[in-house]
């Protein structure tokens, strides 16, 4: 049973084409942030192919001026109501906050793939800069996993444009293939094909292609040194990969996207943010 289960595994894997590995969502969303006195809007907007999108506007609560505002782009499984817990913080620190769902995540339509994930990301990067309450230059984009690399691209692409002033990528890999072929090293029976499986993989839009155009936007690379979902190699390729200004801030105890619980990381975070939005 075992074995032919493995086989059917590697069978959906050819037919589809590996993309699979990438997207997990779920459509029923797991809490409330008004449960948990999280004052939050909910938000649609539209993507650049017309597919219906969702997302949360999490205001500011320091009662002055916000620093700034937060774009943050989640990574590849469940949908924002899980994931808001990496951002929840960010408005007591004086930063309005947008996390939002790709296509297939949550109550955004569609079915997720690279292209459409990337062209989410950036309807909603348009969609936070059209608020009322945004200033031009007020935006950091902070991305997650899938979402730090998705977040490199679009800034890359378009940051320049739209006068983003910091790039925050938490646990990125360097490019799809790449990780893909990692994984299938780790499993007995890609094992002996992880090549050939990888190269189904589009790398069209791998961040250590891009890496280097999102300069002179600052680019804050984080990753867990004990990260085993995905090693921090991929963020040293990246930093050695990009151009000034940018660092790489290494968490020597934490895993894939925990080096905000690692004590001082959420300091550092808001002192880098709010620096990259004075200058």
């Amino acid at each position: 049973m075992t074995f032919r289960l493995a086989l059917l595994v590697l069978a959906l894997l050819l037919l589809n084409g590996c993309a699979s590995l990438f997207f997990f969502p779920e459509r029923e969303h797991r809490l409330d942030p008004a449960d948990h006195d999280i004052a939050y809007e909910d938000v649609t907007f539209t993507s650049g192919d017309g597919l219906r999108l969702h997302g949360w506007w999490l205001p500011a609560r320091t009662g002055e001026e916000p620093l700034g505002t937060v774009l943050f782009l989640h990574g590849n499984a469940q949908n924002v109501s899980t994931h808001i817990a990496a951002v929840y913080w960010l408005p007591a620190e004086g930063f309005n906050v947008f996390l939002f769902d790709y296509r297939g995540f949550g109550r955004s339509e569609g079915q997720p793939d690279f292209a459409g994930v990337h062209r989410d990301s950036e309807a909603a990067l348009r969609k936070t800069l059209g608020r009322p309450e945004v200033e031009a230059g007020s935006v950091v984009v902070f991305g997650q996993s899938l979402g730090a690399s998705v977040a490199i691209t679009l800034t890359a692409e378009i940051g320049h444009e739209l006068e983003v002033r910091g790039l925050v990528a938490d646990s990125p890999f360097s490019s799809y293939r790449g990780i893909a072929r990692e994984k299938f090293a780790g499993f007995w029976l890609t094992w002996p094909l992880q090549w050939p499986l990888s190269w189904t993989i589009s790398d069209r839009f791998a961040p250590v292609e891009f890496v280097h155009k999102v300069s002179p936007i600052p680019l804050l690379l984080m990753a867990g040194e004990r990260d085993t979902i995905v090693p921090p190699h991929h963020a040293q390729l990246l930093y050695e990969t990009a151009e000034p200004p940018v660092e790489l801030r290494m968490a020597s105890t934490a895993g894939h996207t925990q080096s905000l619980l690692v004590e001082g990381e959420r300091e550092y975070l808001v002192r880098w943010m709010t620096e990259q939005l004075e200058r």
